[in-house]
């Protein structure tokens, strides 16, 4: 069996601390609950404040990432865009800078794998560099497990943040 690794990354256009981003800090521990209950849900990323805001792989202070394990690729999308997380989304241009290069990536784990901070960027790095690809991929150009391709994938189901 195979688990979904998700990685997204974003720069904060101010410290966590800034009033600028009151709304989403004082919002990130309800989301990451409403994560946590959904259906599908494995695992995510967190250091000693319960979530990833302390985890600077890029060596950014205002860089934030978000690493998760799903059950598959529809339990995140309907994470994702049926929930009260997609208010947060529609507003990302609130609290994120909007991103020059892609800030989310998707890959295949086997079920009870953790990934790795170290492997997550090196997928997204993959990504950036070569496109989609069994090794990282997107909502709208997915992969099988076995590196089949996912063709017709519906527009709505793309995931910028």
């Amino acid at each position: 069996q195979v688990h979904l690794a998700q990685l997204n990354v974003g720069r904060l256009r101010a410290p966590m601390d800034d009033p600028r981003i009151d709304d989403f800090r004082e919002n990130l521990d309800r989301i990451n609950e409403l994560a946590e209950a959904s259906p599908g849900y494995v695992w995510r990323l967190q250091d000693e404040s319960g979530n990833a805001t302390g985890i600077k792989p890029y060596g950014d202070d205002l860089e934030i990432v978000n690493l998760t394990v799903w059950a598959s690729v529809e339990a995140l999308a309907d994470f994702t865009y049926r929930t009260g997380h997609v208010e947060f989304l529609r507003r990302r241009r609130e609290f994120f800078e909007a991103a020059s290069q892609p800030i989310l990536c998707l890959w295949w784990v086997p079920e009870g794998t953790t990934p790795s901070v170290e492997d997550a960027i090196a997928r997204l790095d993959h990504l950036r560099a070569h496109g989609p690809s069994p090794t990282a991929f997107t909502f709208t150009q997915r992969f099988e497990p076995d590196g089949t391709p996912v063709a017709g994938r519906r527009p709505r189901d793309t995931c910028p943040a």
